[in-house]
């Protein structure tokens, strides 16, 4: 792999084609749903319960994503491209590794884990299928997951962004033609949206081994695969496990208050639902911002420029407020119109079109959150960021909610003031920490690790 001679990528050059990216892997699962639904409700379901184990197993690929993205960039800023591509190899092949196995989990206990998964046994007709194809070639996803942080470490957040775009194209194509029988090929329900599903997977892998080569002129040889160095697997878990630790920690603790939503009536519930599908914009963009800032921090951190990284996460933190701000206000002003597009309840209207309101002060809170989070990620120091969102969530925000929202009957709108002020509370903590400069002594190991490794003589190629 050469060096990098162009000039590096702005922020904005690297962030809007994750947000692009982002959406489109929302927009797949919104149309798998939509056409599903046209078979059974039952068939919506199943459906639903067999993709739990297929989000739970990418979050487990996702944790090696996020630390090689990181250590990545650090050698690509310090001027290192052999050890970006050292970890390049190691991501892949330690994702491939934990793909494998866990493709022979779902594939050999599809059954299983679905009667786990308490899904009734009228169902396992339509369940079983899904999983086990789906789950028995999340290897692919496995591999793809590494390789599309690999490229985007690199700046080439554009060619993540056309893989996604034509793996949904594809994905959408075939699952039409199998689901509802098209052209003279048999309807096969929701097998045939997994085939469709596994079939984009294919070609997607196929795309991104393509433009690895093509942009960082390398291909993985099958000692690869097997030649795996502890050291750099130990730099890619210090960041990737924090980071999966937080967003497990986050989304659990999301299910549990949204189960005490589900205790206060259906109305509440389907509000908070529909007020979650509306505001999705605004967070996509926050995640898009967050991810690109996480990006540019990480080749300044390697490129020993501390006081740049400083200056640009404050730059992103407005930038997210004014935006997000904007488009909060946005919505909030057309917040019934938006809401009469999933129901015409005037109760549920009513509920939700609060909580919308309520959100032009939640979502900055939320910028404040992801972008330093990513930016503290990106100088090494990743467990600060999951040790509060543990104590935050757990021993503040689910306590809070129960208390407020059910015990207290202040309700849905109880509930979501307690996330409000958690989500500002833990997002002023992590930013005073920036500001503070707390993430320089992380910083300053992260730089020497780029420069010890540049210093340890390569073995020669065979």
């Amino acid at each position: 792999m050469k060096p990098n001679d162009t000039k590096a990528p702005t922020l904005l050059a690297i962030a809007w084609p994750i947000f692009i990216e982002q959406a489109l892997r929302i927009l797949i699962g919104v149309v798998d749903t939509l056409m599903v639904s046209h078979v059974s409700d039952g068939a919506v379901a199943a459906l639903g319960v067999a993709n739990q184990f297929v989000v739970l197993a990418l979050i487990c690929f996702n944790f090696i994503g996020i630390g090689a993205s990181v250590v990545i960039t650090h050698h690509v800023g310090g001027g290192d491209p052999r050890g970006a591509e050292k970890i390049v190899t190691t991501a892949i092949a330690v994702n491939t590794w934990i793909g494998l196995v866990v493709s022979l989990v779902a594939f050999t206990c599809a059954t299983p884990l679905l009667r786990l998964m308490q899904l009734p046994e009228e169902l396992m007709l339509h369940a079983r299928p899904f999983l086990t194809l789906m789950g028995g070639t999340l290897f692919m996803e496995a591999m793809n997951t590494a390789l599309g942080a690999s490229l985007r470490a690199h700046g080439h957040t554009r060619d993540a962004m056309v893989v996604t775009a034509g793996q949904n194209i594809v994905n959408v194509a075939v699952s039409c033609v199998l689901l509802f029988g098209l052209f003279g090929a048999p309807k096969m329900g929701v097998t045939g949206v997994a085939l469709a599903s596994v079939f984009s997977r294919v070609l997607a892998s196929i795309a991104l081994w393509a433009l690895l080569d093509r942009r960082l002129k390398l291909m993985l040889r099958a000692r690869d695969f097997v030649d795996v160095r502890l050291d750099r697997v130990r730099r890619i878990l210090h960041i990737g496990l924090p980071a999966a630790g937080e967003h497990m920690s986050y989304w659990v603790s999301l299910m549990v208050i949204t189960s005490f939503v589900a205790h206060l009536g259906a109305d509440s519930l389907a509000a908070l639902t529909y007020t979650r599908q509306v505001t999705l914009l605004v967070i996509l963009f926050t995640v898009a911002l967050g991810l690109g800032t996480e990006i540019y921090i990480g080749r300044m951190i390697g490129a020993g420029d501390f006081e740049s990284a400083y200056r640009e996460v404050l730059r992103s933190v407005k930038l997210g407020f004014a935006i997000a701000g904007g488009l909060s206000v946005l919505v909030a002003v057309f917040a019934a119109q938006l809401l009469d597009l999933f129901s015409h309840k005037p109760e549920i209207i009513a509920a939700g079109a609060l909580l919308l309101r309520m959100a032009v002060v939640y979502e900055p809170g939320r910028v404040l959150n992801i972008v330093v989070i990513n930016a503290l990620r990106a100088t090494g120091d990743a467990r600060f960021p999951v040790t509060i969102a543990a104590f935050s969530q757990w021993l503040v925000s689910v306590p809070l909610c129960w208390l407020v929202g059910v015990k207290l009957g202040w309700g849905l709108t109880g509930i979501w003031t307690v996330m409000l002020l958690e989500e500002w509370a833990r997002g002023l903590i992590v930013y005073v920490r920036w500001k503070r400069r707390s993430w320089l002594p992380h910083a300053q190991r992260s730089r020497d690790a780029v420069a010890e490794g540049r210093a340890v003589p390569l073995a020669p190629e065979v």
